[in-house]
């Protein structure tokens, strides 16, 4: 019954954002006025108007097992067919604490090989997210930026808090940057990338990287990082309810991610670092209506300020999380083939 109600849920969703635009906006009510983030896309309102109706908010639940499974959910209804790839393997990486599932997506024309290859890290505050959650963006990564996509599934919080994610995060990188060969790919091209959480440990893994003197990743595309914990960024308050990350989610998440010791420990807080110097090129991508927006804009100005090369992106009109709207979402799909296209181009041409 679960998986029929699921199915109906599925097709009524796409038969709703596949409306003309007008009908979809009046189904969606009233927009938002125009901020400085834009006019919200006219897809994302009708979606969010339907959780509303469902009687949901925002991405957490009344516990981490909970928002586990509902933000599962949330991502089988908004996945689109899967895109095709080359191949899928699966892949054990060793970690700190045991071996990390991965799995490998190589690209589909072998063609003017070798490609490079991008360690990608999942979101979910630290607390949700999984490779079967994140296996349609990491198939089109792969196949519109010609990348070997090696995605990471690193131990989450509770029951590991920090620093157990940013270890393995790390422990990956570094064995991709060493093993990058085995998957056919090529060793002098590996980046390292991720959403929300998932770039936050992305970039954490590449400042250890620099501080540690060991090999360090080409290139890293950063989606909608959280940079800072402890400021009150304008972003956050203005963005706190209605959309899809709240600030209750935000709450929700680093409480159980559990990094509260040291506010200024660049391991959770990479905006706090004292030194910034010698990073690898950064993508650095912004949603408009995001409550994480702000410090994600502050670190990419951070970066550039330390001398490292930045291309960063606000995409008007969006929200956190639109890395898995692209079921649903024509904006959101045509955005991340660009973060591909991009991603494979910085991880080209290198530093400036």
């Amino acid at each position: 019954m679960t998986g029929m109600r699921s199915r109906l849920e599925k097709r009524m969703l796409r038969t709703l954002v596949g409306l003309p635009p007008r009908v979809a906006a009046r189904l969606a009510g009233t927009a938002p006025p125009p901020g400085d983030g834009g006019v919200l896309d006219p897809t994302v309102r009708l979606i969010l108007a339907l959780q509303r109706a469902r009687g949901l908010a925002g991405l957490t639940s009344v516990s981490p097992q909970a928002t586990r499974v509902r933000m599962r959910q949330q991502m089988d209804l908004a996945a689109g067919p899967p895109t095709r790839v080359g191949a899928v393997h699966r892949v054990e990486i060793p970690g700190p604490a045991g071996p990390l599932a991965a799995r490998h997506y190589a690209p589909p024309d072998p063609g003017g090989g070798p490609h490079p290859l991008l360690v990608f890290l999942h979101g979910g505050g630290f607390v949700a997210g999984d490779l079967d959650g994140y296996d349609e963006p990491c198939r089109m990564l792969c196949r519109h930026g010609g990348l070997h996509v090696l995605s990471v599934d690193y131990r989450l919080a509770p029951e590991h808090p920090f620093p157990a994610g940013v270890d393995d995060a790390y422990a990956a990188t570094q064995w991709a940057l060493r093993h990058a060969g085995r998957l056919g790919a090529d060793p002098a091209r590996v980046g390292v990338g991720g959403d929300s959480a998932g770039a936050n440990l992305a970039t954490v893994a590449c400042l250890l990287a620099v501080r540690r003197g060991e090999p360090t990743p080409a290139a890293q595309a950063l989606l909608y990082p959280p940079t800072d914990y402890h400021s009150v960024w304008p972003s956050r308050e203005a963005f706190a309810r209605g959309l899809v990350l709240t600030g209750e989610d935000i709450d929700f998440f680093y409480r159980h991610y559990g990094a509260q010791e040291d506010p200024d420990d660049e391991r959770h807080s990479p905006l706090r670092a004292p030194d910034l110097a010698g990073m690898p090129p950064a993508l650095l991508v912004t949603a408009a209506f995001d409550p994480l927006r702000d410090e994600g804009e502050a670190y990419a100005d951070a970066l550039r300020k330390a001398g490292n090369r930045v291309i960063d992106w606000r995409v008007p009109g969006m929200v956190h999380g639109f890395l898995n709207l692209t079921g649903l979402s024509r904006t959101a799909r045509e955005v991340v083939i660009g973060i591909a296209g991009a991603t494979r181009t910085l991880l080209s041409v290198g530093p400036a």
